[in-house]
């Protein structure tokens, strides 16, 4: 986007329960309404496995690989980062985190997208249930070792389920 895009008002061009399209300028793009942000969570057992989840994404039309994942006060305003990350944790994987330590803010599209997330890592986490997610999510909960997690992924890839870009954190080094 020019300069010149960012003095312009923004034009709602379409408004949803969750997302609005907007015009500034020449440049549209999407964005969360009501300034709901994002927690991606990092977690590994006391093995030494990294807590991963695999669900089925609408906008894809398949089951993705992710780190586990929620919004922040979709459902209770003023929740923190913290305590929606070990809500959405615990709902999502089973596991519940000890302590929760937030390592920054990240933007994952930002030429398609104005949403952003925190990245989290749990801490001390221990198995307290299932997981799986409300009703609608269907979630598996994977535990791959650290070591694992290249050829993992890559298995995955080859099965046609998408990997989500937040997986780059895990790889970094592997795909370098």
């Amino acid at each position: 986007m020019s300069v010149e895009d960012a003095d312009k008002p923004v034009e709602v061009m379409w408004e949803g329960r969750f997302i609005r399209a907007v015009r500034r300028g020449r440049w549209e793009y999407v964005g969360r309404r009501g300034g709901i942000e994002a927690a991606v969570i990092y977690a590994d057992t006391p093995a030494g496995e990294v807590i991963l989840v695999e669900q089925y994404r609408v906008p894809l039309g398949r089951r993705s690989l992710e780190l586990p994942a929620g919004l922040v006060g979709d459902d209770t305003e003023g929740e923190g980062v913290a305590s929606a990350a070990a809500r959405e944790l615990e709902e999502e994987t089973g596991y519940r985190a000890g302590r929760i330590e937030e390592l920054g803010f990240f933007y994952a599209s930002p030429g398609m997208t104005s949403e952003g997330f925190t990245l989290v890592r749990a801490h001390d986490v221990e198995k307290v249930g299932d997981g799986g997610g409300d009703a609608q999510e269907n979630i598996e909960v994977i535990l791959v070792p650290r070591a694992n997690l290249p050829a993992f992924v890559a298995a995955k890839r080859t099965a046609g389920v998408a990997i989500d870009v937040k997986m780059l954190l895990l790889l970094g080094e592997a795909l370098l």
